[in-house]
């Protein structure tokens, strides 16, 4: 009978060493990394939310002057990415569940895309572009293959659900023709120095410097801006004198758009803070742009309000996920 007894009672203090140490080993790891949020069983670390908010939280350091409205917008910017992260969690979770998986030769052929899509002609040129934001070849791989599965997981759960009518698409053509109407499109080349995400206030700073020199070396008589391009901007375009065609409203990053848009042709600008870094850019020519017939862009408004409705439709599962989750939010 004793034996009997001891077993349970062994069995219970055991558990309790375990929970003793696991406590002190999740203590230890908050000191070293905060927990930002539990999502069921799983871990995110306030490092992974910093991380992920690492280029918007670069731009804020010289956007926004007043330390109080930069500690909101900081809070902000945080919070939307833990929000990001903690669906990511949860839709890998059932990911697992259901088995999805991504290849390693789907991920080289990812990785292929998006080097031509970025014109970049060599590994070195590329690894150079990766870490402008922050990654890897590794760790873009890791983030593309994640990517990938999630997309797999949309693919099963919620473009079934996503069907665009005929009278859809009649509707986005209307919206369609009162946007483009009357509108320009613009040939700009540009130059641009890099920035790290991470950079700090004042390595930031002497990079809007060397972007300022330059505008000013671009505006001199008689300098071609697309030979300087060539020997100075430390872009994927360089090569091509920082070309970057005709593009419409809508195509470029804000910021860099709206500067685009308001210079007069042959004007350079002063240097424009992106995400990527500094740029100067210059516009070549400015064109009125006609509004094609409804079939030629019927399947550019399909494709447009398929990717909106399957946006809406992934929110819409993720909070399905959410609510039958547990999730505790530390910060």
């Amino acid at each position: 009978m004793r034996a009997r007894k001891e077993e349970p009672m062994k069995k219970l203090i055991g558990t309790m060493v375990a929970a003793l140490l696991l406590s002190g080993a999740v203590a230890r790891a908050e000191q070293v990394d905060r927990v930002a949020a539990v999502v069921n069983r799983d871990i995110i670390a306030l490092s992974e939310v910093e991380k992920r908010a690492a280029p918007e939280l670069s731009r804020l350091n010289g956007a926004v002057q007043d330390p109080q409205k930069r500690s909101e917008e900081r809070a902000r910017l945080l919070k939307g990415a833990l929000d990001n992260l903690i669906g990511e969690k949860l839709m890998e979770e059932q990911i697992k569940e259901l088995g999805l998986s991504v290849t390693d030769a789907e991920v080289d052929a990812a990785v292929a895309d998006v080097k031509r899509q970025n014109n970049a002609t060599d590994d070195a040129q590329f690894e150079r572009l990766l870490a402008g934001e922050g990654f890897t070849i590794a760790s873009y791989k890791d983030f593309l293959r994640k990517q990938m599965s999630r997309m797999k997981l949309v693919q099963l759960k919620v473009t079934p659900k996503v069907k665009v009518s005929e009278e859809d698409l009649k509707s986005a053509y209307t919206q369609y023709t009162k946007m483009e109407s009357g509108d320009a499109e613009v040939h700009a080349r540009h130059i641009l120095v890099q920035v790290d995400p991470k950079a700090k206030p004042e390595q930031v700073e002497a990079a809007r410097k060397k972007a300022l020199a330059l505008a000013e070396e671009a505006r001199k008589p008689g300098v071609d801006f697309a030979e300087l391009a060539k020997k100075k901007s430390e872009g994927p375009s360089a090569s091509d004198g920082g070309d970057l065609g005709f593009f419409r409203r809508g195509v470029m990053v804000p910021a860099f758009e709206k500067v685009a848009f308001t210079l007069k042709e042959g004007e350079v600008s002063e240097p424009v803070r992106t995400q990527f870094g500094w740029h100067v850019l210059k516009v070549e020519e400015k064109r009125a742009v006609d509004v094609p017939p409804f079939d030629q862009v019927k399947g550019e408004l399909e494709n447009r309000l398929k990717m909106q409705k399957t946006e809406k439709y992934v929110e819409q599962y993720v909070q399905e996920l959410r609510q039958k989750a547990s999730i505790e939010v530390k910060i």
